[in-house]
């Protein structure tokens, strides 16, 4: 495991000098039991303002309750971060010798410089109107990541939680469960606060989604 890490760190810093001072390298741990800290390396973190023993992503604790079973490598797609630079991101899931994943690799290269520089090839660049899909923020630390969560959730009903049917909360539930929220220290204590429930019918609704989805998280 040592020896992958320093393999990882020599490229990590590789790919950072090569790219430059907007190519942000990150190593995720997940071979901790606490996610909180999982930043393990960084280089050029300046770019999404983190530092070495800041919190996860949402990738990290998509993995952390899913497990390894069918995650492949996510290349070139676009992040912000929460002053609303655009970055261009990739990840790349780390396995050991049982194929468990054991670390994440990430590049997030800032393209909001280059973004501006072609606003006046902006016609000649786009193709089909996007499908409304924005891109995922990158937080500084587990609570700013638990608030981007519920904000989805949100989003992915559509309309305010004191508007929102039983059945909608739980499909909103079934977003966090999913997206590995349960992970944070405390959480279900905020989530029941925000969606005006109690902790025990915030767990009634928890099996209800794994129910609707007919299957288990790993």
């Amino acid at each position: 495991m040592r020896q992958t890490l320093d393999y990882l760190t020599q490229i990590a810093h590789g790919v950072a000098v090569h790219f430059g001072s907007s190519c942000e390298v990150v190593i995720h741990d997940l071979t901790k039991e606490n996610v909180e800290s999982s930043i393990l390396y960084i280089e050029n973190g300046h770019v999404s303002n983190r530092h070495k023993g800041d919190g996860p992503s949402g990738i990290v604790l998509k993995t952390k309750t899913h497990g390894s079973k069918a995650l492949e490598d996510r290349l070139a797609y676009l992040t912000k971060t929460a002053d609303g630079r655009i970055l261009k991101s990739s990840t790349m899931y780390i396995r050991g010798e049982n194929d468990e994943i054991q670390y994440i690799f990430s590049i997030n290269y800032d393209i909001t410089g280059l973004i501006s520089m072609n606003g006046a090839l902006k016609s000649l660049i786009e193709t089909a109107p996007a499908e409304g899909k924005q891109p995922s923020k990158i937080t500084h630390n587990v609570n700013d990541l638990l608030d981007e969560l519920i904000e989805q959730s949100v989003a992915l009903v559509g309309k305010p939680v004191a508007l929102m049917t039983k059945d909608e909360k739980i499909s909103a539930i079934q977003f966090l469960n999913d997206s590995g929220a349960f992970l944070v220290t405390k959480s279900g204590d905020k989530i029941s606060s925000y969606f005006g429930i109690s902790k025990f019918t915030l767990y009634s609704y928890i099996d209800a989604a794994k129910q609707m989805s007919g299957n288990e998280p790993s």
